[in-house]
């Protein structure tokens, strides 16, 4: 008997690597499938748990304890930074009729029909 494998032992060594290559490969990919879906599902919870954003904010000038200078409307790209605070549309219309600069981009003296006198 000889020692050298047949054409077809090596055939059937070959299939037995292959399968065990795609059973590695496929046990990865589930895994990075399932690190996804984890993430996702997170993400989702996240946005789920979020707080809604404001729809009147106030922006205060530069300093420690300075005057509001703009009433913003919730969404209004002009109004980020750390200067800027969420507040109820009683506030705003407070700050508006008190002489708070209504934001000329998004205009929420017209939002709130509100005349400046």
């Amino acid at each position: 008997m000889s020692d050298t494998p047949t054409r077809l032992d090596l055939l059937h060594f070959a299939r037995r690597v292959l399968v065990q290559q795609h059973a590695a490969n496929l046990a990865q990919l589930d895994q990075w499938i399932a690190v996804e879906e984890d993430r996702e599902a997170a993400q989702r919870r996240a946005e789920e748990l979020r707080p809604p954003p404001p729809e009147w904010l106030l922006e205060r000038g530069i300093g420690a304890g300075s005057p509001p200078v703009r009433v913003h409307q919730g969404g209004c790209v002009m109004a980020n930074g750390v200067r800027v605070k969420g507040i109820s549309e009683d506030q705003a219309r407070r700050a508006l009729y008190g002489h708070v600069e209504a934001c000329p981009f998004c205009n929420p003296d017209t939002a709130l029909q509100v005349i400046p006198e």
